[in-house]
C-alpha cells in the first residue's frame, strides 16, 4: 500500500511539471495549423471563408456521453442502438481531443481555453498560457491569450455569448477573461493576495475586457451586484444576494461603457426579452 502511495505521489508530482515549450502559445498554434494542413491534404474540401460562425458546445460532451445519449434516444423510441442523433446526420464530422498541460482529465477552464483560444493551459486557469499557476495572481501578467471572440471583433464581426450556465462560468468566460482561477467570479470569491496583486475578477472582466460584445445571455446575476444587495427575482433568498466587495453595480457599468447614441438593454426575465424590438437594440445583456 505504501509503495502504491509513493508511486501515485510521484505521478502527481511529475504531472505538475509542465515543459517550457508548452508554456508558449505558439507551440500549440503551430501544432493546430499543421493538423489542419494534414486534414486538408486528405481530401478536397470546401475552403471558402465562412461569413458567420456559431459554436455550440455541450460541456463534458465526450464520445461516451454522446454514445449514451444516442442509446437513450433509441430506447425511448424503440430503435435501440440504430437510433441517430441529429448531429450524426451531418455531412462532415470530426473528433477533437484536449487535456490540461498538467492533467490528463481536463476541466472546463482548460478545455475552454483550448477550443476558444487554441492554447492548452493548466487545470483551473482561464484564458492564459501554461505559464500561469492556478491561484497565483502574480503569474498572470504577460501570459494572457486571445480568443476567437476577440479575433472576430477585430475583424469587424458582431459577437455574442449565450449559455445555460453562469456567463462567468469557465466554459463561456474563456472567450473574454484571463484568470489564474476559474472560480474568481467576483472579487468576493478572490483571496486578499490576488486583489492586492491587481488581478480582476471574471465578472469585471466581462464588462471591461471586451466592452462591445453585442449579446450576453446567461446566469450569474449575483456576481454583478454589491454584497448583500437583494436579487430582483429572489429577494428573500440569501444565497442569491450580490457578492461584490467593491460596491460596484456592473450592470450599470456595462450600460455606461456603451458609445453615445447606442441602445443597451438589460433584461432578467423572459417576458422582457420577448418584448424587445431587436431592430432597435445595439447591445443586450440578460442574466
Amino acid at each position: 500500500m505504501k509503495a502504491l502511495f509513493v508511486l501515485l505521489l510521484a505521478q502527481l508530482c511529475s504531472a505538475s511539471l509542465v515543459p517550457e515549450r508548452e508554456k508558449d502559445p505558439e507551440y500549440w498554434r503551430r501544432q493546430a495549423q499543421e493538423t489542419l494542413r494534414n486534414a486538408l491534404r486528405l481530401q478536397r474540401l470546401n475552403q471558402n471563408v465562412a461569413k458567420n460562425l456559431i459554436l455550440f458546445l455541450g460541456d463534458g460532451m465526450g464520445v461516451s456521453t454522446v454514445t449514451a445519449a444516442r442509446i437513450l434516444k433509441g430506447q425511448l423510441h424503440g430503435q435501440g442502438e440504430e437510433s441517430l442523433l441529429e448531429m450524426d446526420k451531418f455531412p462532415f464530422v470530426a473528433l477533437a481531443k484536449t487535456y490540461n498541460t498538467n492533467a490528463q482529465v481536463p476541466d472546463s477552464a482548460g478545455t475552454a481555453t483550448a477550443y476558444l483560444c487554441g492554447v492548452k493551459a493548466n487545470e483551473g486557469t482561464l484564458g492564459v498560457s501554461a505559464g500561469v499557476t492556478r491561484d497565483r495572481c502574480n503569474t498572470t501578467k504577460g501570459q494572457e491569450v486571445t480568443s476567437i471572440l476577440r479575433w472576430a471583433k477585430e475583424a469587424g464581426k458582431a459577437v455574442g455569448i449565450v449559455t445555460t450556465t453562469r456567463v462567468t462560468h469557465a466554459t463561456p468566460s474563456a472567450a473574454y477573461a484571463h484568470s489564474a482561477n476559474r472560480d474568481w467570479y467576483s472579487d468576493g470569491e478572490m483571496p486578499p493576495d490576488a486583489l492586492e496583486g491587481g488581478c480582476k475578477d471574471i465578472a469585471r472582466q466581462l464588462v471591461e475586457n471586451i466592452p462591445d460584445i453585442e449579446v450576453i445571455l446567461g446566469g450569474g446575476r449575483k456576481y454583478m451586484y454589491p454584497r448583500n444587495v437583494s436579487d430582483v427575482e429572489y429577494p428573500h433568498e440569501e444565497k442569491q444576494r450580490g457578492t461584490r466587495l467593491d460596491g460596484r453595480n456592473l450592470v450599470q457599468a456595462w450600460r455606461e461603457a456603451k458609445p453615445r447614441g447606442k441602445v443597451a438593454e438589460y433584461v432578467w426575465h423572459r417576458r422582457a426579452l420577448l418584448a424587445l424590438n431587436l431592430t432597435r437594440v445595439d447591445f443586450l445583456l440578460g442574466e
